[in-house]
């Protein structure tokens, strides 16, 4: 009978221990004995890792279910008060943060004003939000898993290293570490879209697709990329750059420095330049904009219109070249609703390889102000559920 040396072993029972977890997340309340014919294990293995988790408190034991002769099943739940998560993201001059439990579900929520963006005054204002947070939910911080931090930029979210940071101009910082030291708690790092993305997959829209994007459009675009069931990050964490692929080489210029990207057309700073140049209005807000096309101004109503039609070839061009099962349109733009989204779907079928549309569905996400937080909360939650076949062990997360 063949033998698996020592770390071998242990890292089978790694992986047992994340499907069993995992099991019970999708499919709970569940027997043990469905468990097992689902994971494809023996009772006694699925017997003695659910033993351990409903010992850590990461799942717990129902009501006994019907019984069709003998003893009568008990189904087993995650326990969503097992452990709790904080998630913050960080825009320009706030932050927002909240405390979730194990189902993402949001305990507490605080917005934090930012009065300056050096590194040591975020960082104080992240430790700050962290007893902030935790004061509100009326815990301690041995029950929290860790910290979530979402940002836009580059980031290399293996190691916790901001490469790049648009909005505060941070180059080169080993984030992750910096926060850990502080905080004293576990702390990932990524890029806000992925964040987004990530919370998708385990909760939202995306539950269940091995291939789906995240699109959001707002103060910028971003991209986050579910790839064969894992979140795709480039190389050191540079991938998902949709923004800045260039539509119009002759089109206006952009914050990176090229003319005619996608995010100079669609994302908030285009729309309000076009509004500048259209409407003649030196000084105008997204929120002023919007009314206008809301009550009918067909200037106002043009601009989105045509912000719609190059969303729809940015789209296109991402269909055609990973053939997602979903595309999800996500941010704050998309409070814009059918003023954007009914020119981009008129559009898009022109974009878009014949054979390749019906294999793709765009949807639209609702926004609400925690959304990116509750993402960056996902982060953590990411890491309690992923398997160990992609290099984090569960056994580690818990």
């Amino acid at each position: 009978m063949p033998t698996h040396p020592p770390g071998n072993r242990e890292l089978i029972r790694a992986i047992n221990r994340s499907n069993v977890l995992n099991c019970i997340k999708t499919n709970g309340p569940i027997s043990r004995i469905e468990i097992a014919r689902i994971a494809g294990l023996s009772a006694a293995t699925v017997s003695g890792i659910t033993a351990e988790l409903i010992e850590s408190g990461l799942i717990f034991e129902k009501e006994a279910g019907d019984s069709l002769g003998g003893r009568r099943p008990i189904p087993l739940a995650l326990n969503p008060r097992g452990g709790y998560v904080i998630g913050f993201k960080l825009a320009e001059d706030h932050i927002t943060g909240v405390l979730t439990d194990l189902n993402a579900k949001v305990i507490a929520n605080h917005t934090f004003h930012l009065s300056a963006r050096s590194l040591d005054s975020v960082i104080l204002a992240l430790a700050e939000g962290v007893e902030t947070l935790l004061k509100d939910g009326q815990l301690h911080k041995d029950q929290l898993f860790g910290v979530g931090v979402g940002l836009a930029g580059i980031i290399d979210a293996q190691k916790g290293f901001l490469r790049y940071s648009p909005y505060f101009g941070w180059r080169n910082v080993a984030l992750r570490d910096m926060l850990q030291t502080r905080l004293g708690v576990s702390v990932t790092v990524d890029n806000d879209v992925n964040t987004l993305t990530l919370t998708e997959q385990l909760f939202g829209m995306g539950q269940g697709a091995d291939n789906f994007l995240t699109v959001t459009i707002g103060r910028g675009v971003g991209l986050g990329m579910v790839i064969n069931g894992q979140i795709y990050r480039g190389a050191r964490g540079g991938g998902g750059e949709f923004g800045h692929t260039v539509i119009d080489p002759q089109g206006p210029l952009c914050a990176c420095g090229k003319h005619g990207c996608l995010e100079a057309h669609v994302a908030d700073p285009g729309l309000l330049r076009a509004a500048r140049e259209k409407l003649g209005v030196p000084k105008l807000t997204m929120d002023e904009l919007l009314g206008r096309a809301q009550a009918g101004d067909e200037k106002a109503m043009a601009i989105f219109s045509f912000a719609g039609e190059i969303l729809a070839r940015g789209i296109a061009n991402l269909i055609n070249v990973l053939s997602p099962q979903l595309i999800i349109l996500s941010g704050e733009g998309v409070r814009a609703g059918d003023l954007l989204f009914d020119p981009m779907r008129k559009a898009l079928n022109d974009y878009i390889m014949p054979g390749l549309a019906e294999d793709s569905e765009v949807r639209i996400d609702t926004w609400d102000d925690n959304a990116w937080a509750r993402g960056a909360a996902g982060l953590v939650l990411g890491e309690l559920f992923k398997s160990p076949i992609y290099g984090v062990s569960v056994v580690s997360a818990v």
